[in-house]
């Protein structure tokens, strides 16, 4: 929108609206609230555990009898939905990742702790089969390609391993070509027809993921990486495509993904499909704040709500960040 032609100083003079905290406040664009954060949770085995990430400071994959204790205090934060990612252990992972469909495995164990002890919230669930495979990739591998059409039908059994534990959202981080259609139909063939889907819908092969792969333990499993189906980082208006192809096989909301590298295109999803559109801050981001915190180059509480607020500036409805709790606390003066 073209800019209207103002009158000059002394007539106009901007620091008036900046003078007093209550005239900012009052002239504020754009306000950050609790109900903007789904905070990512890492899982692990065993009981009354807590396994600090190096890479993560502040972070820790937590046990799933944890798990509801957890999220009773997103809900008293205003969190409205907790995001679960499992740790596997590398006796579990196998070629073919089967481990992503067990029912009894450490995100359906702790969907299910979430939804028995009834806190009020949401429960997201990621489609992917990096964290289970020894290969650390997200779909099945063969002569050293990665599947797409054969690893549709192993992320489709997987979502309905993970609604049939009472998952809320489903949220394919896969980059396989049609895998939300897949789900979409599969969900509502078994009745789940209620059940979200957050498309990651822009997810690019970027170089800010490092410490989630320490996370979940596909880091040093990892072989060759994962360019063949993430987003070249170089590309906009690709992610336009993968948009509009994901709501039209029915995903209810989308994701844009890093966060703030690439909050121009968080800018154009949100302009261009009004849709429900979220950013994942993630874990390279964090990282980096954090280290600047750690060394006293940057004041922790102000950089963590400004990185926050960048999103909400450039259109997100909300943001995955593992600042969640503490910028909860933050906006409630807690």
């Amino acid at each position: 929108m073209k800019a209207k032609p103002q009158a000059h100083f002394p007539a106009t003079r901007m620091r008036r609206n900046r003078r007093t905290a209550w005239s900012r406040r009052m002239v504020q664009e754009h306000t950050l609230s609790t109900a903007d954060l789904i905070w990512p949770i890492f899982l692990t085995d065993g009981t009354n555990r807590r396994v600090p990430i190096a890479a993560m400071p502040g972070v820790d994959r937590i046990s799933v009898d944890l798990v509801a204790e957890t999220a009773g205090e997103a809900a008293h934060l205003g969190i409205p939905v907790i995001a679960l990612f499992p740790y596997t252990e590398e006796g579990r992972k196998t070629e073919d990742g089967r481990e992503a469909l067990n029912p009894d495995n450490l995100v359906c164990r702790a969907t299910r702790a979430v939804k028995e002890a009834k806190v009020g919230i949401g429960v997201l669930c990621d489609v992917a089969l990096d964290p289970y495979t020894n290969h650390g990739h997200d779909g099945l591998l063969k002569d050293g390609t990665i599947l797409n059409d054969e690893t549709l039908e192993v992320l489709v059994a997987q979502a309905l391993v993970q609604a049939r534990a009472g998952c809320d959202i489903i949220a394919p981080s896969d980059m396989m070509d049609g895998r939300v259609g897949a789900i979409r139909t599969a969900l509502e063939r078994e009745g789940f027809r209620d059940v979200q889907i957050m498309a990651y819908a822009a997810k690019y092969a970027s170089a800010f993921y490092g410490p989630f792969r320490e996370a979940v333990g596909s880091a040093k499993a990892l072989k060759g990486d994962k360019r063949t189906y993430q987003m070249d980082p170089a590309n906009g208006d690709e992610a336009l495509r993968e948009v509009a192809l994901d709501i039209a096989e029915g995903a209810d909301m989308v994701m844009v993904k890093p966060g703030l590298p690439y909050l121009d295109i968080v800018r154009r999803v949100k302009e261009t499909f009004a849709m429900p559109t979220f950013a994942y801050q993630v874990s390279g981001e964090y990282s980096m704040i954090m280290a600047a915190v750690e060394r006293g180059w940057l004041e922790a509480d102000r950089a963590i709500i400004e990185s926050l607020i960048a999103f909400k500036r450039a259109g997100a409805d909300g943001v995955l960040t593992y600042f969640a709790p503490r910028a909860a606390k933050l906006i409630r003066n807690l």
